[in-house]
């Protein structure tokens, strides 16, 4: 293969990444589109983040996605950032400019967004949402979410200091009510709960009183798995919540904004979805 056929070359860097399911979905995304392309992925440290990423891109990468625990790293090292990445003080896209400019970007609020309403169906305006954790996955959620209108939006995590340095951040776009988990105790039960934080994945009971859960509750776990329920949703199903979802879908969606911002074309996220809930 000479060098003006050769595939455009794309990534995911994190850690860990192996469970990751995004070259699937951008393989899928190719195939149905007509682009020449590959998509790996590479682990890497902290402290291996930004040789990664500058190795990559010197070795003719065109992008990368960004995921835990690098998104705050990736808005430092972009030297350019679209509206949503400078709102949410993360990125989840990088693209590498023929200069070597690297241009960032967050499609997670975009996907996260399409994923509850248009694939799911809820409604979020005038209803009452929990957050769990205050970590990178919170940060590209919470504009759109203020976004949305809620009536209540309270975000919890375990210390309170680092949900109050992001209430601090989005205070002009809205009010978000700041608690601790032990709190949630006396909170009563939410219209909607989002877990952003990694609770029960490494085999623990999640650390959230059932008490935040009614039979009407539809609850998101921003965390999916390759096989099964994740431990959230499992919990949720437990606690007796009218409908819990991982979230794969908001994956796909992510993915989608991130394939139009490097190809300029846009895929069809349904018939991904089905092939990923399929297979």
């Amino acid at each position: 293969m000479n060098e003006t056929t050769r595939p455009d070359r794309y990534a995911l860097i994190g850690q860990p990444v192996h469970h990751s399911r995004s070259p699937v979905i951008h393989s899928l995304f190719a195939r149905e589109t007509g682009q020449a392309l590959t998509y790996e992925l590479i682990e890497a440290a902290p402290e291996e983040f930004e040789q990664a990423v500058r190795g990559f891109a010197a070795a003719g990468g065109r992008g990368m996605n960004v995921t835990v625990p690098h998104k705050e790293a990736a808005f430092r090292l972009a030297d350019t950032r679209g509206p949503e990445a400078e709102q949410a003080g993360a990125v989840n896209t990088l693209t590498f400019g023929p200069g070597g400019d690297i241009r960032g970007d967050n499609t997670d609020g975009i996907g996260f967004l399409r994923d509850l309403t248009e694939n799911l169906g809820w409604t979020l305006e005038d209803r009452r949402v929990l957050v769990l954790g205050a970590g990178g996955a919170a940060r590209g959620i919470l504009p759109p979410l203020l976004e949305s209108a809620p009536r209540e939006l309270v975000l919890a995590n375990r210390t309170l200091p680092r949900a109050q340095a992001l209430e601090e951040r989005f205070r002009e776009l809205g009010r978000i009510e700041v608690v601790s988990f032990d709190a949630l105790a006396d909170a009563g039960a939410f219209d909607i709960v989002v877990n952003a934080t990694s609770a029960g994945l490494k085999g623990e009971q999640p650390p959230f009183p059932a008490s935040i859960v009614a039979a009407s509750t539809c609850c998101y776990d921003l965390a999916y798995t390759r096989s099964g329920d994740t431990p959230f949703v499992l919990w949720a199903r437990a606690a007796g919540a009218a409908q819990a979802e991982q979230g794969l879908g908001m994956l796909v969606e992510q993915a989608a904004e991130s394939f139009w911002i490097w190809r300029g074309i846009r895929p069809d996220t349904a018939s991904v979805i089905r092939e990923l809930v399929g297979g």
